[in-house]
C-alpha cells in the first residue's frame, strides 16, 4: 500500500512536470514585446536622415533646370523708350548687351564710362579717342591680342570708341561721297552706332595692308580672328549672309563685346545679336 502511494505520487509530480513545459513563459514574452518598439524609432530614423539628402537633390535638380533655360537675356521691348520724334532710344546703355542698330538708338548725350586705352597694337601712334574701350572690353582684348601673337596672328587695332558727334560727321562725309542709301548700307548714322557704345573695335593686318575690307576675312587673321574671338568674349557684329538682319554689309573686321558666356553661344549657333535677343527686325539691305 505504501509502495502504491509512493507509485502514484512519482507519476502525478511527472506528469505535473511535463505538463508546465507547455505553458508560456512570461518573461520570454515580455522581452519579444519589449524588443518591438525600438525597431520603429530606428527605421524612423534613418527616413528622417534620408530628408535632408532628398532636399538637396531636389534643389540641385531646380538648379539644373535653371541652368538648362540659359542665361538671363534684356527683354528688346523693355530696354528701349520712344522718344518725342517717335524714335527708339535704348535705356541699358552700359549692359554688355546694349542692343544698338537702325531702329534702337543710342541718347546723343551718351558717353561710356571707365574708357581706357587697351594695351594693344594699332595702326597709327598718335593719341586719339578711337583707340578707347570700355575698361571690360579693354581687359578681353588684350587677352586675345596676347593669343593672337602667341599664335604668330598678325592682328592690329584700327578703330573703337567715337562719340556721337564725329559718328555723324563721318556719316555726312559717307552719304556725300556715295549717297545716303548707299553709305547707310555700311556707314552707321549718329546714335545708331556700336563705336558709341565703347564695347567695339575694328581690326585688321598687314595682310591688307590695313583696311577694313571684306578680303580681310579670307586672311589668317581673319580667319583666326572669327574662329576665336569668341573665346574673349567678343563676337564678329555683322556675319556674311545676315545683312537683311543687322541692316549692314559684311564686317569680318568689326568686332564686339558681349562677355564670353554670349558670344559663345551666338558663336556656336551662328547668330547676330539681334536674333540672340530675339529682337523685332524689318529687313534691310537686301543682298538679293
Amino acid at each position: 500500500m505504501k509502495s502504491r502511494t509512493i507509485l502514484i505520487s512519482i507519476t502525478s509530480l511527472s506528469l505535473l512536470l511535463s505538463g508546465c513545459s507547455s505553458i508560456p513563459n512570461p518573461f520570454e514574452k515580455k522581452d519579444q514585446t519589449e524588443g518591438q518598439p525600438s525597431e520603429q524609432p530606428s527605421g524612423q530614423k534613418e527616413e528622417d536622415e534620408l530628408e535632408p539628402e532628398q532636399d538637396q537633390n531636389d534643389q540641385n535638380t531646380d538648379e539644373e533646370k535653371e541652368a538648362d533655360k540659359g542665361p538671363v537675356l534684356p527683354s528688346p521691348e523693355e530696354t528701349v523708350t520712344v522718344n518725342a520724334d517717335g524714335e527708339k532710344i535704348v535705356t541699358n546703355v552700359m549692359d554688355p548687351l546694349v542692343l544698338v542698330n537702325k531702329e534702337r538708338n543710342l541718347p546723343a548725350d551718351f558717353i561710356p564710362e571707365t574708357l581706357t586705352v587697351p594695351e594693344i597694337p594699332f595702326t597709327f601712334e598718335e593719341d586719339h579717342p578711337k583707340k578707347q574701350m570700355q575698361e571690360v572690353a579693354a581687359e578681353a582684348i588684350e587677352e586675345m591680342f596676347a593669343q593672337a601673337e602667341t599664335d604668330g596672328i598678325p592682328l592690329l587695332a584700327q578703330s573703337g570708341y567715337r562719340s556721337y558727334s564725329t559718328q555723324k560727321s563721318i556719316f555726312a562725309s559717307n552719304a556725300e561721297k556715295n549717297g545716303h542709301e548707299e553709305a547707310n548700307k555700311y556707314s552707321a548714322q549718329a546714335g545708331q552706332s556700336e563705336h558709341q557704345t565703347g564695347l567695339t573695335m575694328d581690326v585688321t593686318s598687314p595682310e591688307v595692308d590695313f583696311g577694313l575690307i571684306e578680303e580681310f576675312g579670307e586672311t589668317t587673321a581673319g580667319k583666326w580672328v572669327k574662329d576665336n574671338a569668341h573665346k574673349y568674349g567678343f563676337i564678329v557684329r555683322y556675319p556674311k549672309g545676315k545683312e537683311e538682319i543687322t541692316g549692314y554689309q559684311y564686317e569680318p573686321w568689326h568686332l564686339r563685346y558681349v562677355g564670353k558666356e554670349h558670344a559663345k553661344a551666338i558663336y556656336e549657333q551662328n547668330l547676330t545679336l539681334e536674333e540672340y535677343l530675339g529682337a523685332p527686325v524689318e529687313p534691310v539691305n537686301s543682298t538679293e
